[in-house]
């Protein structure tokens, strides 16, 4: 079940975040570390009606943020084709059900919402070394574009159609 999530999430959200950072960590994927995400990024999100969880009966699976376009960084970018566009932010999935097709449920649903929503594009961006990600999103039809030197990020960008 995909929903939006709430105060009442936020502790187990966080527990999901030490869970993926920490595996992040054993990959040695530097993208994250203890201090982000945490509780107060996702406090904001949840604050913004943005932060979407997939949960089972028992426990959230994966969570992910979709905001408008708004980033500072992303108006670095000349290569974006999109105009208006929605940006992907912390996607967290349990490492013990990784490869189960909850990222692509989250994906699946951003696409639909981006559809809904009448936007042409949807972007994100990962750290240069996290492979699993960028083989991820090249997988699900996003094209890679350019390196954000300020993030120290690639981003990439997928074109919504009807």
């Amino acid at each position: 079940m995909i929903t939006l999530a709430n105060s009442l999430d936020l502790e187990e959200i966080d527990q999901l975040a030490v869970l993926v950072i920490k595996d992040m960590q054993t990959s040695n994927i530097p993208q994250w570390n203890l201090s982000y995400p945490r509780k107060e990024h996702f406090k904001d999100d949840i604050s913004m009606e943005a932060l979407i969880i997939v949960r089972d009966e028992s426990k959230i699976l994966g969570c992910m943020t979709i905001l408008e376009e708004n980033d500072p960084p992303y108006k670095t970018i000349d290569s974006w084709i999109g105009k208006n566009s929605i940006v992907l932010h912390r996607i967290l999935v349990h490492p013990s059900i990784r490869n189960k097709g909850v990222a692509k449920q989250m994906i699946d649903y951003s696409i639909n919402y981006g559809i809904e929503h009448k936007y042409d594009s949807i972007k994100i961006d990962t750290h240069l070394e996290n492979f699993k990600m960028r083989a991820f999103l090249q997988k699900n039809g996003f094209v890679e574009g350019d390196y954000i030197k300020v993030m120290d990020r690639i981003a990439y960008e997928k074109m919504l159609e009807e």
